[in-house]
């Protein structure tokens, strides 16, 4: 595993920091976002440290991908939304510079507008974890 001091998404990949995961294999870790748009907004990072889309290697991007896949299913299932939203930043906007997914919940008329978007807090650890546990079910994640 590729990682870089003070990464902060490195420090989540290897567990040396705390983190709401929702799922964790080989290519990515998703996990709870900690100032999300809306409950239920997971960041899915490759394993190594990449900065950019562009940065990571061809062969990384299956499998990179079809965990920001899953994530986007079990984000639906487990929070019975509507869909979901998707996106990543490449340097501009891109507060940690670790490639990172943004999957976000989305219901109709939930308000996210463009790129405006809400912050809604989560009101405490416990239902930050609960609203994890609901994703990881539905991901099939211990």
């Amino acid at each position: 595993m590729k990682t870089v001091d003070g990464c902060a998404f490195c420090e989540i990949v290897s567990g040396r920091r705390p983190a709401s995961v929702v799922l964790r294999n080989d290519a990515a870790v998703g996990f709870l976002d900690a100032r999300p748009v809306f409950k239920g907004h997971v960041l899915v990072v490759p394993v190594d440290h990449v900065e950019t889309l562009p940065d990571l290697p061809a062969d990384a991007l299956a499998p990179f991908f079809a965990a920001v896949q899953r994530v986007a299913r079990g984000v639906e299932a487990g929070l019975v939304a509507d869909g979901t939203f998707v996106a990543m930043n490449n340097k501009v906007s891109q507060s940690v510079p670790h490639l990172h997914a943004h999957v976000v919940p989305r219901r109709r008329k939930d308000g996210l507008r463009g790129f405006f978007w809400p912050r809604v807090p989560y009101a405490s650890d416990a239902e930050r974890d609960e609203t994890a546990a609901r994703i990881r079910a539905a991901i099939g994640e211990p």
